[in-house]
């Protein structure tokens, strides 16, 4: 090998150590001055709570965003405390019972119809109201549906007038409360004990809730009511009541045979033959 060849080798070499030196320095000096910055900051955020707290919610803003591109859903952990369900099992066994016998005839899931039943029975005893008699009313008016409206503008579970009582939603945010059902619940109740009060009975008082007067005829909605209180009031003592009460069928009426048509004769006397004519 020659001087000049063995030469340029060494100064290869040499350059390649430099190289891979200054790379190993830059880099270790690198990592070293990201380890000193996370220390400083991290200093910063306990120093500064705020500053920690204002971290905490970009950094958790950013996961959601991320999350929500991936999943194509938008995180909402709120969701579970606005929805208005609750497990049957968790109820005492009177309302679990109550709960699962509307959830079957109104065709309603268990879990919303359960927290429904709940509230009933905890405003019922509140203020000295049948939960049976509220339940019923309910089903009457809107077949556990929260958001029925009726062509004059009742609304929500109770067919509340909500232009008429819009000032009692205004403890529950407004007057689209009324489509909250455990909202529409409490307004309900509240104005169905009132019309109680006034009329000094149950019957008249539901009269009343349905806007007729006391001489005036409510199509039968007394009644109606009246008998789904007394089977939730039955249900609740654990009796077995059909959800569905039997369709009878009325028995065709008996066609009775067409009488044979009478005849009818006359004579005619054409010259002095005498014929019979039978007219059907």
């Amino acid at each position: 090998m020659s001087a000049s060849t063995s030469s340029l080798s060494q100064n290869l070499r040499r350059a390649t150590a430099t190289v891979a030196k200054g790379f190993f320095d830059i880099t270790h000096n690198s990592i070293a001055l990201i380890g000193v910055a996370v220390i400083f900051i991290a200093i910063a955020l306990f120093a500064r709570p705020e500053l920690r707290e204002l971290g905490e919610v970009k950094l958790f803003s950013w996961l959601q965003e991320r999350q929500a591109e991936i999943s194509g859903l938008v995180k909402d952990p709120a969701a579970i405390e606005r929805a208005t369900a609750t497990n049957p099992k968790d109820l005492p066994k009177q309302q679990a019972t109550v709960a699962l016998w509307l959830s079957k005839k109104y065709h309603v899931a268990p879990e919303p119809i359960s927290a429904i039943v709940s509230e009933a029975f905890e405003v019922g005893s509140r203020v000295r109201l049948d939960p049976a008699l509220i339940l019923a009313v309910m089903a009457v008016e809107s077949g556990f549906n929260p958001f029925a409206q009726s062509h004059v503008g009742a609304q929500g579970l109770m067919q509340v007038m909500t232009r008429v009582h819009k000032d009692k939603y205004q403890n529950f945010g407004g007057e689209f409360a009324a489509f909250d059902p455990l909202a529409n619940l409490q307004v309900g109740v509240k104005v169905l004990l009132d019309c109680i009060r006034t009329a000094g009975s149950v019957e008249g008082g539901l009269k009343s809730y349905v806007g007729a007067g006391a001489d005036n005829d409510d199509n039968g909605y007394t009644v109606k009511v009246m008998a789904e209180y007394t089977r939730l009031q039955q249900v609740a003592l654990g009796r077995a009541v059909p959800a569905f009460l039997p369709v009878v069928i009325a028995p065709k009426e008996e066609t009775l045979p067409t009488p044979a048509s009478s005849q009818i004769s006359a004579s005619v006397k054409t010259g002095d033959k005498s014929a019979t004519v039978a007219l059907n």
